[in-house]
C-alpha cells in the first residue's frame, strides 16, 4: 500500500517504519497518525515480522503534534481533535499488545506529544544530543496520550514534574542517565546500534519473547503479588524453541 507520511522497509525480519514529513521535523499530522496506526496493525498480525524499528527522516525524529494542522481544534487547552487523539492511544495500545518487540530511535527533536509517541515502544535508542522534552506547558495543551502516566514510571515523579513543569528539553545522554531511554550514542552510530541490537533480539525465542513482553506489561502497574499471580497462571505454547534447541546441540 502507498503511504504518504511514512516509509514502510523490511530488512529480514525486520520491519523498519520512518516518519517522512522532514521539512516540517515531522510533525505529527492525522494522516500521519492514521498511516502509522494501519501499518502498526498489519505488522502485529504478521509471523514473519519479528522486530520493528520506527524512526524519523532527517533532522529529527519528531518535534511533536503539528500545531498548525489542528489549530482550528484547539480550544480551552484541550485538542477537539478526536480522531488523533483517538487514534494515538490506539497506536499506543498496538505497540504494546503486539508481539514484537517495537525499537524506536529518537534523534534531532523529540517534543511533547513525539515523546509520549516515544514512550509507547519497549525499547529505546537515543542519539547522545537528541533533544527530548514535554512542552505541553509552554503551548497550554493538556496531555491525552499518556504523559503523566507513562513519564513517572519511567524517571520518577519528582523528575517527571520537573521536565513538565520547566518545558526544558534534556539531551539523549541525558535521557539515559535518568532511565528515559536504554541507550544513547553518537548520532553516526544511532543506527547501527539499532540493527545490532535487533539482531540480538532475533537470536532468541519470539514466542518467549512475546510471552515476556505481554508479563512485563500485564504486571508493570500491578503490586508484586499481582504480577507474580499473572505469571504463575499465565500459559501460552511455546513451539519455536525445538530449532533453538538443536541449534544449541550443534554448537556445543
Amino acid at each position: 500500500m502507498e503511504y504518504q507520511d511514512i516509509i514502510i522497509e523490511e530488512k529480514g525480519s525486520i520491519a523498519i517504519i520512518t516518519l517522512n514529513r522532514p521539512a516540517s521535523l515531522n510533525a505529527l499530522t492525522p494522516l500521519m497518525i492514521t498511516e502509522l496506526k494501519q501499518t502498526l496493525t498489519e505488522i502485529s498480525n504478521r509471523t514473519d515480522i519479528k522486530v520493528l524499528i520506527v524512526k524519523g527522516a532527517g533532522r529529527a525524529f519528531s518535534a511533536g503534534v503539528d500545531l498548525k494542522a489542528l489549530n482550528e481544534g484547539i480550544q480551552g487547552g484541550q485538542f477537539r481533535a478526536s480522531d488523533i487523539l483517538r487514534d494515538g492511544n490506539d497506536i499506543a495500545h498496538i505497540l504494546r499488545t503486539m508481539p514484537q518487540p517495537g525499537i524506536v530511535l529518537v534523534h534531532g527533536h523529540c517534543y511533547t506529544g513525539a515523546t509520549e509517541l516515544m514512550m509507547f515502544f519497549d525499547l529505546i535508542l537515543a542519539a547522545e544530543d537528541a533533544r527530548i522534552g514535554d512542552t505541553h506547558t509552554k503551548w497550554g495543551i493538556l496531555p491525552k496520550w499518556g504523559m503523566t502516566q507513562r513519564l513517572p514510571k519511567l524517571v520518577g515523579i519528582l523528575k517527571a514534574k520537573e521536565l513538565s513543569f520547566t518545558a526544558k528539553p534534556i539531551t539523549g545522554k541525558e535521557a539515559e542517565q535518568i532511565g528515559l531511554v536504554n541507550r544513547a550514542v553518537p548520532l553516526e552510530k544511532l543506527e547501527e546500534t539499532a540493527f545490532e541490537l535487533a539482531n540480538e533480539i532475533l537470536q532468541n525465542s519470539a514466542q518467549t519473547i512475546a510471552a515476556m513482553k505481554h508479563l512485563y506489561n500485564e504486571g508493570f502497574s500491578k503490586t508484586l503479588e499481582e504480577g507474580l499471580a499473572i505469571e504463575q497462571s499465565f500459559l501460552t505454547e511455546i513451539t519455536d524453541r525445538s530449532e533453538f534447541l538443536k541449534n544449541f546441540e550443534k554448537n556445543k
